[in-house]
């Protein structure tokens, strides 16, 4: 089938979630998922009033392109953005014919079941500030935190710290190594007027976490540490843990495949009893049952129990294989 063939039948597949969407004060979300949907490395994003369009394997020739946005301008008229992304390490490839340059760096608010958040289409970094496979985890959030204290780790841009404060935290720490996106989860929470119960803290997560779970910080072979901020030993009610694939710094390794307790331990230590710590991995060729099942065991190494789990499976806009999705989210109720 061509791309127009494909891109077609997964519009008219999403007639009624756009409808619901729309209901909801949501206008954000995947048009085209390429993996799953017939054209692999090509996905099409909604982002307020803009088509994102991005290739991560193969570059659209302009006749591809020309023939993507006609289609997407008749289901609406909305800002092409196309960023190719197929070469090294995912950066976007901006070429003549293909640019919307003045939009695609320009600041703009989306929303997301009435949340406001801030999005770039093209910035100094990769994605567009906000991922939209995690709405099902915003949602979870802003529904189980009121009144209570969050600890959002690898917040990124805030969304699910925004998210909690929009539900009625009481308090709120984002966590995040990049100034660049605390400073849009500062914005974030502007626009949503929750700055009094948001707070932004830049650091390495092994440190902050490490601290906040009462363990001391250590350091990878022959590492000089650097400095971090000091933060007190503390418990929350909720704790959200979202790391990256695989990361290093003088601190640690994050590795979702291989050693995902590094974090997982101080995170548990960091949870309340009574408590829940959602866990996040991205890596779809990590097995969902066997990760679950290491989890609860590193928890009973720390004396405690998993007493009640809950899935957290992505919308329809981002259909999987088998609806074996490849990122796993578990919400973890811990005495």
């Amino acid at each position: 089938m061509s791309i127009q063939a494909v891109l077609a039948d997964a519009l008219a597949k999403r007639a009624t979630f756009f409808e619901q969407a729309a209901h909801n004060n949501t206008d954000c979300y995947r048009v085209f998922h390429g993996t799953v949907e017939g054209e692999n490395g090509l996905n099409i994003d909604r982002y307020g009033d803009a088509w994102l369009i991005q290739t991560f394997h193969q570059t659209l020739s302009a006749q591809q392109l020309e023939d993507i946005s006609s289609l997407l301008t008749a289901h609406a008229d909305y800002h092409i953005v196309y960023n190719d992304r197929s070469g090294s390490h995912s950066r976007v490839v901006n070429h003549p014919e293909n640019e919307a340059q003045d939009y695609a760096q320009s600041t703009q608010v989306i929303q997301e079941n009435g949340i406001l958040f801030t999005s770039k289409l093209r910035h100094e970094g990769q994605d567009p500030l906000l991922f939209l496979d995690m709405r099902i985890g915003r949602e979870y959030v802003r529904n189980n935190s009121q009144g209570k204290t969050v600890l959002n780790l690898f917040s990124y841009t805030c969304g699910i710290g925004i998210a909690a404060a929009m539900g009625g935290a009481r308090r709120v720490m984002n966590v995040d190594f990049s100034s660049f996106a605390l400073a849009a989860g500062q914005t974030n929470a502007e626009l949503n007027n929750v700055t009094d119960v948001c707070e932004f803290v830049q650091s390495d997560a092994f440190p902050a976490l490490r601290q906040l779970a009462g363990l001391p910080i250590g350091g990878r072979r022959n590492q000089k540490l650097p400095k971090y901020p000091k933060l007190r030993a503390t418990q929350f009610d909720l704790v959200f843990l979202d790391p990256p694939r695989f990361a290093k710094s003088a601190f640690g390794i994050v590795d979702l495949v291989n050693d995902y307790q590094g974090l997982f331990k101080p995170a548990v230590l960091a949870t309340k009893v009574g408590g829940t710590l959602v866990c996040c991995n991205n890596v779809a060729k990590v097995d969902r049952q066997a990760w679950y099942d290491s989890l609860v065991r590193c928890v009973e190494k720390q004396g405690r129990k998993v007493i009640y789990n809950q899935w957290l499976d992505c919308y329809e806009d981002f259909p999987s294989f088998d609806d074996n999705h490849p990122l796993k989210i578990v919400a973890l109720t811990i005495n």
